[in-house]
């Protein structure tokens, strides 16, 4: 058995990412099942439910087994024994993690917004047909992770792949389902701190510090006036707590178009010298910043190296 899998804490890309490419893999032979290592969060339980997919089972082990990663390639957002395990492939859209095999594996990396768009490649490469409902939810992911190509990591070839996508599941308005999903995700009301802290929260070693980087996307950020000062001290808890030097949490609104970024840290001179600005009352805004991976990675730890 092949496990598809994507990263621990897992959002619609890595989802919708397991349950295409397990359906891929076995309509090619490859006998498989997508599983998750986490908690499905409330825009992918939509998705799945709006278009009848299962989800994927959960599993948290994966020790001497054979286990296909989607969505990511590093040990740190995997199962803690994924070191253990055949690691056989990768689809994903991040920069190199570290992992290391003893065997040659099937990899599909490219520059692109989202995983989803290069699952709609390998269809293509083995002249598979996407189910509609699979079609639907891939269109969805790549809406997700592009913010309806806002994003400075979408490509042209995530938008005319989402279009491509679009047709074979016959939604005319994939902007509007796009909105309708992030009108879902914009629901914060009655969830508690430190779930939305970990919401879609990752954590990186930059040359020796252990930075962890959140991010919160809504359609308007003065929902998160009234919980912003609870905000900060539920990530100064959690970056006490599980040993980081600093952890960041964007606040982004897909219409204003940029970030207001909490901060908790030990470097904020690291911080500061990242994007030339000044942290006031821990936080500071961010015009334009929409994608964690390329618009904060790259700059903190750059200046996380000097």
């Amino acid at each position: 058995m092949r496990y598809v899998c994507g990263h621990k804490i897992p959002d619609s890309d890595s989802i919708v990412g397991a349950v295409a490419l397990a359906y891929l893999f076995n309509q090619i032979g490859i006998k498989s099942q997508a599983v998750r290592t986490g908690e499905i969060n409330d825009e992918s339980r939509f998705i799945l439910d709006k278009f009848c997919l299962d989800e994927p089972i959960f599993k948290d082990s994966f020790k001497d087994q054979d286990i296909y990663l989607v969505d990511f390639n590093n040990y740190q957002e995997g199962a803690d024994d994924l070191v253990d395990a055949n690691i056989v492939g990768i689809t994903d859209h991040h920069k190199m993690g570290g992992i290391k095999t003893s065997k040659p594996l099937d990899v599909w990396i490219r520059a692109v917004g989202c995983s989803n768009t290069i699952i709609k490649e390998m269809f293509d490469f083995y002249d598979i047909k996407i189910p509609k409902n699979i079609a639907a939810a891939m269109c969805c992911a790549i809406l997700s992770d592009t913010v309806i190509f806002k994003s400075p990591t979408c490509t042209k070839i995530d938008t005319t792949t989402c279009k491509e996508l679009a047709k074979i599941a016959n939604i005319k308005e994939y902007k509007k389902l796009g909105l309708e999903m992030f009108n879902v995700k914009s629901n914060i009301k009655g969830v508690a701190i430190d779930q939305l802290i970990k919401r879609d929260f990752k954590s990186f070693d930059m040359h020796g510090k252990k930075v962890g980087i959140g991010q919160l996307e809504v359609v308007d950020i003065t929902l998160f006036d009234d919980i912003k000062e609870q905000l900060k001290d539920g990530l100064r808890q959690v970056k006490e707590d599980e040993g980081f030097d600093t952890c960041l949490l964007l606040l982004t609104d897909i219409i204003a178009m940029g970030s207001l970024i909490l901060v908790a840290s030990d470097s904020i001179d690291v911080v500061q010298r990242s994007w030339d600005i000044k942290v006031v009352d821990s936080e500071f805004w961010l015009d334009r910043c929409l994608s964690r991976k390329k618009q904060i990675v790259p700059y903190i730890e750059q200046n996380f190296k000097q």
